[in-house]
C-alpha cells in the first residue's frame, strides 16, 4: 500500500535523515508527517517565516505500524507514550503518582514499530493532557478535548526501514501571512471551547485519574473504551 504523506517545514526536505531530529517530540525521535496538506502548511510556517509542505509517498507493505486509534488502545496508551517523551508539569503528588501509574500499566513498546499513527500534542492539546493527570478533568473530558479544533493525526516514521521506503514527490509553498493565522485560529478555537464548555462540564459517573488508580483499572476495562 502506498500512502501519501506531508511534512511541514521551513525547508524543502528531499531525503529525510534517519536518526536526526528532536528526541523530546511526542513519539520520540522520528520524522513527523500528516496526511493533510493543509495541516502540513500550518506546521511549516512561523510567525514571520514562510514554509513548505513537502509531499512524499511511503510504501507501507511489510512495515509494522502502531495505530493508537485502533480499538485495543485507549487514550491512556497515547498519554503513556507522551509521558515517556515530553516534559510534563507534575506540581503535586497526585500528578507524580498518575504519571508512574500510566507508565506502568499503559506503556506501549512503540520503539518496536516502524511507524506510529496518533494524536499530535501541540501546546493546547498538551495542556489538556496535563489537566487530566493533575485531576482537573475526567477521562471523558480528555477524550472530547482531543477533538477540539480538529488538530488531526500525525504519521511518524521511526525505523531505518521506514526511512528507506519514503520518496519525495515535490513541495508546495506556504505563506506565513495565511497559514500562521490559520494555525493560531485553530489553537484559539480549541482552547476557547475547552475552557468555556468542556473543562467545566462534569457529568455524573465521570472517571478521574484518582478512581482509575484506586481501582487499578487495566487497559481491558470496558469503562476506558
Amino acid at each position: 500500500m502506498i500512502k501519501t504523506l506531508y511534512h511541514g517545514s521551513s525547508n524543502i526536505i528531499e531525503k529525510p535523515v534517519f536518526g536526526y531530529g528532536k528526541t523530546y517530540n511526542d513519539y520520540g525521535l522520528g520524522f513527523y508527517c500528516t496526511e493533510s496538506l493543509e495541516m502540513a502548511k500550518e506546521w511549516g510556517v512561523g510567525r514571520n517565516q514562510d514554509g513548505y509542505a513537502n509531499c512524499y509517498e511511503l510504501d507501507c507493505d511489510g512495515l509494522r505500524i502502531l495505530n493508537l486509534n485502533e480499538p485495543e488502545y485507549s487514550i491512556l496508551h497515547w498519554l503513556a507514550v507522551l509521558l515517556q517523551n515530553r516534559e510534563f508539569d507534575v506540581p503535586s503528588g497526585l500528578a507524580l503518582e498518575a504519571r508512574e501509574y500510566l507508565l506502568t500499566v499503559f506503556a506501549v513498546d512503540y520503539e518496536a514499530y516502524d511507524a506510529i499513527v496518533g494524536y499530535r500534542a501541540d501546546d493546547s492539546y498538551f495542556s489538556f493532557a496535563q489537566d487530566f493527570i493533575n485531576g482537573t478533568i475526567s477521562y471523558r473530558q480528555l477524550g472530547n478535548a482531543m477533538h477540539l479544533g480538529k488538530l488531526g493525526q500525525q504519521f511518524v516514521l521511526k525505523s531505518r526501514s521506514a526511512f528507506e521506503r519514503i520518496r519525495h514527490k515535490g513541495s508546495e509553498t506556504a505563506g506565513s501571512g495565511e497559514w500562521y493565522a490559520r494555525k493560531m485560529l485553530r489553537d484559539r478555537a480549541a482552547r476557547r471551547e475547552y475552557f468555556s464548555v468542556e473543562r467545566n462540564r462534569r457529568q455524573r459517573g465521570d472517571l478521574y485519574i484518582t478512581q482509575i488508580m484506586d481501582e487499578e483499572m487495566k487497559p481491558d476495562d470496558p469503562r476506558l473504551r
